[in-house]
């Protein structure tokens, strides 16, 4: 949803246009993916992270186009929520010490925001779910005045015909009812990218759709919403009914929803956007005058606008991207399945754990999508989100195990070889595994500490305002996060 998009109405002419639109648009992603069109040789990786702002008390500021005018860094831009803002990380190669070089420039920029954020009485603070978040924080007032949002707000409405409803089961229980979309900026992720070839992208989705259980329960740190304990990653429900445009009557025909795990493994990038436009009716049918069967004919490299925008509100958690750099276009994996935080090392420690594991799974003579049932996959997604670093996960050749035994004995190892195979210094891929080493034995990652926190603080604090004890808690957090320590090393109480 990063296209920029006017103010505006769509007539049913607009509509039927944008269909056909569409449907050029995938016939020339066909003919561009037989022709091997395609910038592939420097495979980059990217990374895109949304925070939250607050103000002194730990509550959500409303203050995002103040503070990014206070920060005057072009990396970091506005998100939905007016609490929300996010930070894109340049692309680069892993190779040699370059990740530890990002994540110095990283804390710099981050370090540098907020001091400028302090100077206007707000603070940065990198969570999967803001814990001091109240219902009432979440209204159309909170969305940030931006046409795209307002437009996106307004046709999910329109496709659903009532309110959004809301209910997630976990510890304690959530049920309510809203109607705008502001409750999806509740939802504050870290996006990792990473450039493949057309051919190998089957390969590594199907990969990444293996090991996305795992991913989540090792980085969950969502685990409040609205003052209630939840799932240890309620990000992933919560993202999945904020966006929801089905009424309850097309959920029970089996109607896809935009924020889809999937339903089977691929065998080319093509499935993908073949089935965005067979299943899912456009959002915002805007159409530009391209001719994308002219540009390609002539030689140029086709926008293709309506296949991006398209795909832009499809929601899967690992998603394609096709795009252009330098007159080249190429395609990418967006894995969008984790929160951000808790820190700048943990974010890293995450993607290299991500980047190594997927190397090495996706090259296997006998890849594990072909041992494992996708309906498998997602039931692990599903068990990571819900329980974290306490989930139990199917994995071919060990069963049912628990996750921490699951990356320990089998998963880190892959994993340090795949960022071998990259050329990734042994001295940073130690350090940065290591991290997910420590959140195994210690059975603590961002969910589990915020938990542990906020119940030891409760407990200590009788008869402390349970509101109370979760700004506490996000204080202590905040602390821990800016000194970029590990969170398995973070002290609780």
């Amino acid at each position: 949803m990063g296209e920029e998009v006017e103010a505006r109405t769509f007539s049913r002419a607009d509509r039927l246009r944008y269909r056909e639109k569409l449907r050029r648009c995938l016939d020339v992603f066909g003919r561009m993916l037989n022709e091997s069109k395609f910038d592939f040789e420097r495979p980059l990786t990217g990374t895109e992270i949304e925070f939250n702002l607050v103000d002194a008390n730990q509550d959500p500021a409303m203050r995002n186009e103040e503070v990014l005018a206070a920060i005057a860094d072009e990396v970091f831009q506005a998100e939905m929520g007016q609490f929300n803002i996010e930070m894109n990380v340049r692309p680069t190669s892993l190779a040699g010490t370059a990740a530890a070089e990002l994540e110095e420039e990283l804390r710099g920029s981050l370090n540098d925001a907020e001091e400028r954020a302090r100077e206007i009485g707000a603070h940065i603070i990198m969570i999967g779910t803001l814990p001091t978040l109240d219902p009432e924080h979440v209204t159309a007032e909170a969305i940030t005045a931006h046409p795209r949002y307002a437009l996106i707000n307004e046709q999910i409405f329109a496709a659903r015909g009532e309110d959004l409803h809301i209910a997630i089961d976990g510890p304690e229980r959530l049920d309510l009812h809203a109607d705008t979309i502001a409750p999806e900026a509740a939802c504050t992720s870290t996006q990792f990218h990473l450039q493949v070839s057309p051919q190998d992208y089957a390969a590594h989705w199907n990969a990444a759709q293996c090991i996305a259980g795992v991913q989540v329960a090792l980085g969950a740190n969502s685990p409040f919403l609205f003052g209630k304990e939840l799932w240890r990653e309620t990000r992933i429900p919560l993202f999945e009914q904020a966006t929801d445009t089905r009424p309850q009557e097309l959920k029970a025909q089996g109607v896809r929803p935009r924020v889809w795990f999937g339903e089977r493994f691929i065998t080319s990038v093509f499935d993908h956007f073949e089935e965005n436009v067979r299943y899912f009716p456009a959002l915002l049918p805007v159409c530009d005058e391209e001719d994308p069967t002219a540009a390609l004919d002539r030689g140029d490299v086709p926008r293709l606008s309506e296949l991006r925008m398209h795909n832009g509100t499809i929601y899967r958690w690992n998603r394609p991207v096709y795009d252009i750099h330098d007159g080249r276009p190429h395609l990418r994996i967006e894995n969008r399945v984790l929160p951000a935080g808790p820190s700048i090392v943990d974010v890293f420690a995450n993607a290299a754990f991500y980047y190594g594991l997927l190397r090495t799974l996706a090259v296997q003579d006998r890849p594990v999508w072909s041992q494992m049932s996708f309906a498998t996959a997602e039931d692990n997604f599903t068990q990571g989100a819900r329980h974290g670093i306490h989930a139990q996960l199917y994995w071919p050749g060990l069963g049912t195990v628990p996750v921490t035994e699951l990356v320990l004995r089998r998963l880190l190892p892959m994993a340090q070889q795949g960022l071998a195979e990259q050329g990734v210094d042994t001295a940073v891929s130690d350090r940065l595994l290591g991290a997910i080493e420590r959140r195994c034995t210690a059975h603590r990652n961002g969910a589990e500490w915020q938990a542990e926190t906020f119940h030891r603080i409760d407990e200590q604090r009788q008869p402390l305002d349970r509101r109370d004890s979760l700004r506490e808690m996000l204080r202590r957090y905040s602390e821990h996060m800016h000194a970029n320590e590990p969170v398995a090393d973070w002290p609780v109480g």
